[in-house]
């Protein structure tokens, strides 16, 4: 939503997933003349992860493609260029392994599998989507020429 004024720096990390991309997101913010928001996904406990090993788990969640980074930057219009940019990659681990991981999801496999299957498909298809919806905003030229076709479902 707050890509949508146009003004505002807007960023989502993971810093274990990319280290530099989180640093990156961080000084593009600071020098931005303007409001800025980072989004920065924070691991709990309450998840129920091997907390030995948290960063592996944010690199796991972006390789699933639940969370994805990306940076929009409203002064790249002035060179003539689409503001946003994603900094995701394309999905290496399954949605399914990635909810694996975390205590939270195991027990409703175990508990409720017919539900569980429901739920991980839903979140299949959801993180699909929210990929291709920022794909689509990232493909769009700036200053209202030749705009893509949104995605098909």
């Amino acid at each position: 939503m707050a890509m949508t004024y146009g003004n505002v720096y807007v960023a989502s990390v993971a810093m274990g997933a990319k280290d530099l991309q989180t640093l990156k997101a961080f000084l593009e913010a600071e020098q931005h003349d303007g409001p800025s928001l980072i989004i920065a996904y924070s691991h709990c406990i309450a998840h129920g992860i091997n907390m030995e090993a948290p960063l592996q788990h944010q690199k796991a969640l972006v390789d699933s493609g639940q969370w994805v980074l990306y940076r929009n930057n409203p002064e790249a219009v002035n060179e003539g260029k689409n503001p946003l940019t994603i900094d995701s990659q394309p999905k290496k681990v399954s949605v399914e392994q990635y909810m694996n991981l975390e205590n939270r999801f195991k027990m409703l496999w175990r508990t409720h599998p017919d539900d569980a299957k429901k739920y991980y498909e839903h979140a299949k298809e959801a993180a699909k989507e929210r990929f291709e919806s920022l794909q689509f905003l990232a493909s769009r030229k700036v200053n209202g020429t030749e705009k893509a076709e949104p995605p098909k479902k």
